[in-house]
């Protein structure tokens, strides 16, 4: 009798999952996953947004993969993350459970990786705006100008070592923004420390790295039990953010107290205009936020870069914008308000970013609902990742041209001061804007300075081929 009851609640089921299949769309294509594993075999390991690209050619914009139990779409066009990240933003904001990253490690509350349901999230959101948008950014505006011209003379000393002055500038300019920090030297110890965290986060969100991830159940197992290495990796990973986070905030807090501090996002938040005191969890906010503009911040040093490297191939290229900042600045040195009156500078800056998108690969989202597009099934739970990188050489970001993997160097050359200036407001696939924390115009600013004042106004400081072969190899650029 029993045996019975089972077989037709198993018929039952079977007929369930039948029809339900039967009727939603079919998944998108990608590669042929294993049984077990599906795709982790097939994840690369470096660049992997060259390797989404490829497969894109061959499965269309949409890839799909299935690492273990887990499902990822990879999207590969501009028109196809404008459609589901930006057109159905409520369905796409949120982010995927890495349980690895966000509880072994303590990162539930990192500003970047935060649960859009999360409280904090919209308190964090309103914090980093207020602290950087154009009103606050021109009270930084001296200590950009300060580094700038800073980065200017390294420069002008040792070219060659451009890579580690550049570092030194970005981390400089954040730095002194977040906690009012001056770095003397380019081995400097909080750039560095800022500079680890990158590489340790990093490390930590590849997909398909941590076994954990897929199977959550995992993280019960004790931490002497063989193949739990996951744990002890955890613990390294948790003291290392922790002295991260902690070290320069306690410093720039210890700054405060005692009398002795530059204005900083810390200080400002610390010790607001209307003498309210932060209790202890407003104060693990401001620590958050605080450690997150280093992060939010860090691809000005990559973008600098690809700055110098395309102007040291495309001289044509910087001399028409040195022209421009002649014509319009004479012989002094261009500053931030000068962007309105340099549109092929602007446009140039769009273009360097086009060309080696930063970051190129972004942030993971997670599906909140099922939903389907062009025919295709997106499960609940399924994690979404943007490749910039591609998006931005398909043709449909800024211009369209016959190769898309180079510089525009004659487009531009070719372009009257009026195209520049239609250029400088159209939009580059840099983020996506409900989980955008930083303003655009915030990291757009933090790059005009430098491209304008060194860049493009000291041709002598360009490095030269072959210390930027030697230095970075045009491949990391890419």
């Amino acid at each position: 009798m029993w045996g019975l009851i089972v077989s037709l609640s198993v018929l039952c089921l079977v007929v369930v999952i039948f029809k339900t299949s039967s009727k939603r769309p079919p998944l998108p294509p990608g590669p042929k996953a294993k049984f077990w594993t599906g795709n982790a075999h097939q994840l690369p390991t470096t660049e992997p947004w060259l390797t989404y690209a490829v497969l894109s050619q061959m499965h269309g914009p949409v890839v799909y993969f299935r690492v273990h139990g887990r499902r990822m779409h990879v999207l590969n066009t501009l028109k196809v993350a404008l459609d589901l990240l930006e057109s159905r933003v409520s369905l796409y904001s949120d982010r995927p459970m890495a349980w690895m990253y966000k509880e072994l490690v303590g990162r539930e509350l990192a500003v970047f990786n935060i649960s859009v349901k999360h409280p904090r999230f919209k308190i964090y959101r309103k914090l980093l705006q207020s602290g950087l948008n154009q009103r606050a950014t021109r009270t930084y505006r001296a200590i950009q100008e300060e580094e700038t011209r800073t980065l200017f003379l390294e420069l002008a000393r040792s070219p060659e070592q451009f890579v580690s002055h550049i570092r030194r500038n970005a981390g400089a300019v954040i730095l002194k923004v977040a906690y009012g920090w001056t770095v003397a030297e380019n081995d400097d110890d909080f750039v560095l420390l800022m500079e680890e965290s990158i590489k340790v986060h990093a490390e930590i969100v590849k997909p398909g790295r941590w076994l954990v991830d897929t199977y959550p159940i995992l993280r019960f197992v004790p931490k002497w039990f063989p193949f739990a290495n996951f744990h002890r990796q955890a613990e390294i990973y948790r003291k290392e953010f922790s002295r991260i986070d902690a070290v320069p905030h306690a410093w720039a807090k210890e700054q405060i107290e005692s009398g002795h501090y530059l204005d900083s996002f810390v200080s400002l938040n610390l010790r607001p205009d209307d003498g309210h005191i932060p209790d202890p969890e407003e104060e693990n906010m401001f620590k958050w936020c605080s450690s997150a503009l280093y992060a939010g911040g860090a691809d000005t040093v990559v973008g600098v870069v690809t700055t110098f490297f395309l102007l040291s191939l495309h001289r044509q290229v910087q001399r028409r914008a040195q022209a421009e900042i002649d014509r319009v600045v004479g012989n002094m040195l261009p500053s931030i308000d000068d962007e309105p009156h340099l549109p092929y500078v602007s446009a140039l800056l769009k273009e360097v970013l086009r060309w080696a998108p930063v970051p190129p690969l972004g942030l993971p989202h997670r599906v909140v609902e099922d939903d389907s597009y062009n025919g295709y099934w997106i499960p609940k739970g399924t994690t979404v990742y943007a490749n910039i990188w591609s998006s931005s050489h398909s043709g449909l970001c800024l211009l369209r041209v016959p190769n898309r993997s180079e510089i525009h160097a004659n487009t531009f050359s070719d372009l009257a001061a009026e195209s520049a200036q239609v250029l400088t407001s159209l939009k580059c696939p840099l983020s996506w804007s409900f989980r955008t924390f930083l303003p655009h115009s915030t990291s757009r600013k933090l790059l005009t300075a430098p491209v304008g004042r060194l860049s493009l106004k000291s041709p002598s400081i360009l490095p030269s081929q072959g210390s930027l072969d030697s230095e970075n190899g045009a491949d990391t650029l890419a």
